[in-house]
């Protein structure tokens, strides 16, 4: 299968640190008690510190000093720590420029982290539900065109060059190509990394126009991430526009107020992202 020899080519390159790979598969397992978690994380003292640094920061403005690792999970929450793992052991690639007219590496990283975080708003002020793993999804969601960058750099240029002149959907164009899609490809990543399968379709489905999901499933939120932050100036690629489903466009219109308070509030949430996650935007 095309998709998993260029991941596997990709992990050749770039691979999740063995502490992060733990942490992720021990939270889709879901049977892990906070010890368990513990003595992973102990075993990465850069890890420590650097979780510790965090809680201790003015973003949680706690009153007392925190000095434990298990102290420090109860206020970060362990899908946060996991994210900001896994956005700490990805960012690097997206930080050495390409010297191309149609795709910038720095540009699709603006983008990725401006879905992930209004994902996560739209999960946790419209959905009234838990945003980590929509955070997640939409950090990774274009995860694909960065293996395709990575491994197959001439062709992906090729790609960027071809969709800047005829606006076909990127993901034909892919196909064409490459025999796959970043959309695919970047799913089987999220598998190899234990991700749960929320996101593994979160990923793989973000440019399918489906009717039948309802506006909370993690597909259905990158999709609306990705629709409103394209409107905004943060897309991936020059005429990059995100398409909703008429279910999807009927709910935001429903919620519209809701949205436009997201839209203005996003800015701000990029900004704090830089002290979370270290996000250089």
């Amino acid at each position: 299968m095309i998709a998993k020899k260029m991941v596997k080519k990709f992990l050749q390159i770039k691979t999740l640190p063995h502490i992060a790979f733990q942490l992720t598969q021990m939270i889709s397992e879901d049977n892990s008690t906070m010890q368990e978690f513990e003595s992973v994380i102990k075993l990465d003292p850069t890890l420590v510190l650097k979780t510790l640094k965090l809680v201790n920061s003015p973003y949680y403005a706690l009153r007392k000093k925190v000095t434990s690792i298990s102290e420090a999970v109860v206020y970060i929450g362990m899908e946060n720590l996991r994210n900001i793992i896994v956005v700490s052991a990805i960012k690097d690639i997206y930080s050495k420029e390409c010297k191309s007219d149609s795709f910038s590496r720095a540009k699709l990283w603006l983008h990725c982290a401006a879905v992930g975080l209004c994902n996560q708003m739209v999960s946790e002020r419209i959905m009234g539900e838990k945003g980590e793993d929509p955070f997640l999804c939409g950090i990774l969601h274009d995860i694909g065109m960065i293996i395709e960058d990575q491994v197959v750099p001439d062709d992906f240029l090729e790609i960027c060059d071809e969709f800047k002149k005829s606006k076909t959907l990127i993901t034909d164009i892919e196909k064409e190509h490459l025999g796959s899609n970043h959309c695919e490809i970047g799913s089987i990543l999220a598998e190899h990394w234990k991700l749960s399968e929320d996101i593994q379709n979160g990923i793989k489905n973000h440019h399918e126009i489906e009717n039948t999901l309802a506006p909370n499933n993690i597909t259905s939120i990158t999709q609306i991430g990705e629709y409103l932050v394209s409107r905004m100036g943060y897309s991936s690629l020059n005429g990059m526009k995100g398409t909703l489903p008429a279910p999807l466009s009927e709910h935001m219109k429903q919620y519209i107020g809701e949205y436009k308070m997201i839209a203005m509030d996003l800015p701000d949430e990029l900004n704090k992202a830089k002290e979370i996650y270290k996000i250089n935007i």
